[in-house]
């Protein structure tokens, strides 16, 4: 077994066991369909009938927010606000998060592919309201494939893009690969020069750096340069940071 499969099937597990801790008839369709629409839309629907809560992808904020507040301490342009996006978003709080402790104003798209997990979202801000660090900062739940960022965001107009899990799912479901290629294109395509794409993912760097280089080298896409840094281990599991950041045209 190739050390990029192996890495997908443990990684697969991961993900799988800590939905499967919550949502047991669902680890069997979530093995197979991450990449689905319905799949989600049937999580985050068995989720809700219970009292909210936030799900976290293998970790909360409080793990990564050292990794992304350092990005947005750049003066923001006069005329706008730093835009972010926290990019399959799902019941996750890491988007109201940046929102509550930017100093800097910025506006954090938070957006998802299920309609179920957006109004979830809304409705909890809505009843619990958020106070941001600074007044002029806005927050939005929107629903948006992510294959389609072109739809919701022009080009070279993004900040900061935050994708805390959303990839693995596509990478690690049965027919998501070609999906997660599509998402990182987009993600290029709408990034400014001066921006960066943030990978939070327990998949080995032999594996994904391989896989995103491969795909950041492919023709019609913008160049960018690729990094990563390890965030540490949480429950015997090792975690990395990687960073993808667009060339600026020259």
């Amino acid at each position: 077994m190739s050390p990029f499969s192996k890495s997908l099937r443990l990684s697969g597990r991961r993900i799988i066991a800590a939905c499967a801790r919550q949502h047991s008839s669902l680890t069997t369709e979530l093995i197979e369909n991450m990449d689905k629409k319905a799949t989600w839309d049937r999580f985050y629907t068995e989720n809700s009938s219970k009292t909210f809560k936030n799900f976290e992808w293998f970790f909360g904020f409080n793990s990564v927010r050292d990794f992304i507040m350092p990005l947005l301490q750049s003066e923001p342009r006069p005329e706008a606000l730093l835009q972010i996006l926290d990019m399959g978003c799902g019941t996750s709080a890491l988007g109201p998060c940046i929102y509550r402790h930017s100093s800097l104003p910025v506006r954090v798209t938070c957006a998802d592919i299920s309609p179920i997990a957006v109004r979830l979202m809304q409705e909890h801000v809505q009843a619990k309201a958020i106070e941001p660090s600074n007044l002029s900062s806005q927050l939005e739940f929107v629903e948006l494939d992510c294959t389609q960022l072109h739809k919701h965001f022009g080009s070279s107009s993004v900040d900061l893009i935050v994708d805390k899990g959303t990839t693995d799912a596509l990478l690690r479901s049965k027919e998501g690969k070609g999906k997660a290629g599509q998402v990182l294109k987009q993600c290029l395509k709408v990034l400014r020069s001066s921006g960066s794409l943030l990978q939070f993912s327990d998949e080995d760097p032999d594996a994904r750096l391989v896989w995103l280089e491969t795909v950041a080298q492919e023709q019609g896409v913008k160049a960018a340069d690729i990094g990563v840094q390890e965030v540490g281990e949480l429950r015997g599991v090792c975690y990395y940071c990687y960073q993808v950041t667009p060339r600026p045209v020259v």
